[in-house]
């Protein structure tokens, strides 16, 4: 079982990855394949035999010539038989008393030393050397007669078919006008794709694409046009959940200011005091409640510097006993929203500042992203507990005591908005010995 497994993670690994790549190959593959099949054909079949009956012609000629200066070996026929030799297009020289070595010349071991060698022994019947390889356009034979050596010079052209070039320089030229063809075909057709990998990305970022359209193959529009289904129905539902949050949140504020005049007019006592710091508490959740329909909100993703929000933010954040020190590395201009981020940055610095003396904030670029870690030197959460944080309203201290921390609603709000910037916010343990948090947004 592990020879298969192997065996596809080996072809995984070279093949295309992008669907472009793939789409050429499904294309091209089947076109090679056929292509090799006919090269194989033409090769076994075409230039075979179109090879053997040219050597069978050159070879019959040789052993034409051969035998008439056999039978006329008188000088004035033999001149004549070498020159029709030379209208047939042989070259040949006869040197007398010459005689072959036993070893004939190396060979290329090709089809046309092959066959010529074949037609040679069936036609001339005698010792003969063969060199097709010494000269360019020229074959070059020995045979070996009672008397001598004939040298024979037969052009090249003669033994060689030209269809062989054409047929292959065919076969590369529509290849390549398929590839290019099939290219940029599906390229066409990957643009789209794209376009919808983009729109979707950039959605996710918390960025508008009011320019996206449907368009491509039918398969194509018909997953665009649910996208913009789904934008609609998404920022719809957070459109009508962020302007709920803001009427609830901001129709809780009359309520609670006639319950604050009232708390004035008693006269001091525990149950009073109990009721003005319930107040307080549902004051400060309102509070959170309308800063993160503000900061979610209609607010629109603009280039905006993160190296001066957090900056600002460790400025506002701290305090005489205090310090929250910033530090910013690399360029870090992108777009996002600033409210929302400010926000999100906010909550988790007042969340260190609530449990520690030191806070730490360092944003840095990181290839495609952006990190801003808040680092305190407090008693941490519990590792267990780190994704649990983030569930609205949820403390580790089970008791609610607003002494002992707020409402439960920073690090649900922080995270929320961090993705409603297409980022995210993690927590794991600092340096410093306390928490750390780390928001991580897409440039």
């Amino acid at each position: 079982m592990r020879t298969p497994i192997r065996f596809r993670i080996a072809v995984k690994r070279y093949l295309p990855k992008s669907f472009l790549g793939r789409s050429i190959m499904i294309i091209i593959t089947p076109l090679i394949l056929v292509q090799v099949v006919s090269t194989w054909v033409f090769y076994d079949r075409h230039w075979s035999t179109i090879t053997r009956r040219l050597s069978d012609s050159v070879a019959g000629e040789i052993g034409l010539v051969i035998n008439a200066r056999s039978y006329f070996a008188d000088e004035k026929s033999s001149v004549w038989i070498m020159k029709s030799a030379g209208d047939m297009g042989l070259t040949m020289n006869f040197k007398l008393g010459k005689i072959l070595p036993n070893a004939p010349p190396l060979a290329s071991g090709g089809i046309l030393d092959t066959r010529l060698a074949n037609s040679m022994r069936e036609r001339v019947r005698r010792p003969v050397h063969i060199d097709t390889w010494s000269h360019e356009r020229l074959v070059q034979m020995k045979v070996q007669l009672p008397n001598g050596v004939m040298e024979i010079f037969v052009p090249r052209e003669r033994l060689f078919s030209s269809t062989t070039y054409i047929f292959l320089m065919w076969m590369v030229g529509t290849s390549l006008l398929l590839f290019a063809v099939a290219t940029i075909f599906m390229r066409n057709q990957v643009r789209p794709i794209r376009r919808l990998a983009a729109a979707v990305d950039n959605f996710g970022k918390g960025r508008d694409v009011p320019d996206f359209r449907p368009e491509g193959a039918t398969e194509i529009r018909l997953a665009a046009a649910a996208f913009a289904r789904m934008r609609g129905r998404i920022n719809n539902a957070l459109t009508q959940r962020t302007e709920m949050l803001a009427g609830v949140s901001h129709d809780l504020r009359t309520p609670l200011t006639r319950m604050k005049l009232q708390l004035a007019m008693l006269s001091e006592s525990r149950g009073v005091a109990d009721l003005k710091d319930d107040l307080r508490e549902m004051e400060v959740m309102v509070e959170e409640f309308l800063a993160f329909a503000r900061g979610e909100g209609t607010e629109e993703p603009v280039e905006s510097d993160l190296a001066k929000i957090v900056t600002a933010v460790a400025r506002g954040a701290s305090m005489n006993d205090r310090t929250v020190n910033a530090t910013t590395m690399g360029d870090l201009a992108i777009l996002i929203r600033p409210n929302a981020i400010r926000r999100c940055i906010t909550n988790l610095v007042v969340n260190a500042l609530t449990h520690a003396e030191t806070v730490e904030v360092t944003a840095i670029r990181r290839g495609t992203l952006v990190e801003i870690v808040v680092d305190d030197n407090g008693p941490g959460i519990p590792e267990d507990q780190h994704e649990a944080v983030f569930k609205p309203f949820y403390r580790l201290d089970a008791s609610r005591n607003p002494g002992t921390g707020g409402t439960g609603l920073g690090l649900s709000i922080a995270r929320d908005l961090a993705r409603g910037s297409g980022g995210d916010v993690s927590l794991a343990e600092s340096n410093l010995g306390g928490l750390r948090a780390t928001i991580t947004l897409p440039i």
